[in-house]
């Protein structure tokens, strides 16, 4: 079978390369893997809603540092919960995934190249443009802008002028620093109600789903001593065949709190006894989250419309949720207080204001980096095993 997520990215990369050669004297090459194409786009408009709304950004500073704030502090513990966990049960579900085409991520569909390419770069926009804009707001001027690539990652950039950005005070450069992350977090929200309200409806007129995948399992309940894992698709309870999240409801509706179901899924079949759901005594809680496996067109959606139509409103529907899942990925990863991201830049103006010796609070931010170094290299640990046994497989 034609993998066209492989071909797209070698086809990607190809002309990607090819503009590099051509225009070389153009990109400025950091690091070895840091490619930066510098601009002037954008810079009139950030300035224009500098100045055009200044009241209305200088409030939302607040807002988006006081939210940076609390978004670093509730990340790290998020990574610190699944680190241990991860150290006391191996084969736990991390805090952490790449969120890369073809790796499968429990809970969440496959991302496909063009929904990763176009999702990155639009949220990278975003995050700068907002850096920009804040930065003009305080009159700090934006040196360019463009497009860069860490790696096969492709990003956007903002480059504000450091000496100026030094210069202004501390709440500044944390309005300037925060803006980034708290744009991805307010538009992550903003797309998943635009796609809730508008392109669900839309697509489930259009479409039908089948299977039902465990997303999530309750660590509290019955469940979670047994085999079945995150990810297993539900195949009968108590021999009742289940064909869609429907019938799982219907299926669960009737089954009583103490009753004991024999559940089976495409790995496992286990004894659970279930219990009393909290919000109804009455009602049995078995303590999976699931979701569907499959979409399937209708067929008079189909009769009536052909297939490109509709594949493209559903093509644009997942397109909306992985903006969603991306800006908030992008959004809270920014926070953590860490070497060079916004929220390491955040740690070290912040604690100037508790630590004034310049070199003492660099050696704090700097055991900071380290510490969530580890945490992230704990996180995502089990990927990287997997990756390398996927490489190794041919061979072992």
């Amino acid at each position: 079978m034609i993998n066209w997520d492989i071909i797209s990215a070698v086809i990607f990369y190809l002309i990607i390369f090819g503009l590099f050669l051509k225009f070389r004297n153009k990109f400025e090459v950091q690091g070895k893997i840091f490619v930066m194409y510098k601009t002037k786009l954008g810079l009139k408009l950030m300035d224009y809603f500098a100045k055009k709304f200044p009241r209305t950004l200088k409030v939302l500073s607040y807002f988006s540092v006081g939210l940076g704030f609390v978004g670093m502090i509730s990340v790290l513990l998020i990574l610190v919960k699944g680190a241990i966990n991860l150290i006391k049960i191996p084969d736990s579900q991390p805090m952490l995934a790449p969120l890369l085409p073809g790796i499968q991520i429990p809970g969440l569909p496959t991302l496909s190249f063009w929904h990763w390419v176009i999702g990155i770069l639009i949220v990278a926009v975003i995050h700068e443009s907002f850096h920009g804009i804040f930065a003009r707001l305080y009159n700090i001027k934006i040196k360019s802008s463009g497009f860069a690539f860490l790696g096969p990652i492709l990003a956007a950039f903002v480059e504000p002028d450091e000496k100026e950005l030094n210069k202004a005070t501390k709440f500044q450069q944390l309005s300037v620093l925060s803006a980034g992350a708290f744009s991805n977090i307010i538009s992550g929200i903003i797309i998943i109600l635009i796609g809730s309200l508008v392109l669900t409806p839309v697509t489930s007129s259009m479409f039908e789903t089948s299977g039902v995948q465990i997303i999530s399992i309750s660590e509290d309940l019955p469940i979670n001593s047994t085999e079945v894992k995150i990810g297993e698709t539900i195949r009968s309870i108590n021999g009742i065949k289940i064909e869609n999240v429907k019938g799982f409801i219907e299926t669960m509706d009737v089954l009583k709190p103490g009753e004991i179901i024999n559940l089976m899924t495409d790995n496992t079949s286990s004894q659970i006894p279930l219990v009393q759901n909290p919000q109804n005594t009455s009602r049995a809680l078995l303590g999976v989250t699931v979701t569907h496996t499959k979409i399937n067109l209708k067929e008079n959606i189909k009769e009536k419309y052909g297939s490109i139509i509709p594949s493209f409103i559903l093509w644009l529907s997942e397109l909306l949720f992985w903006l969603y899942v991306i800006s908030l990925g992008v959004g809270f990863f920014n926070l953590l207080p860490l070497g060079p991201v916004d929220g390491g830049k955040m740690f070290y103006v912040g604690i100037q204001y508790f630590i004034k010796d310049k070199k003492k609070a660099l050696k704090v931010y700097s055991y900071m980096t380290s510490f969530c170094t580890f945490l992230i290299i704990i996180n995502l640990l089990p990927y990287v095993i997997k990756i390398f046994k996927f490489i190794l497989s041919p061979i072992i």
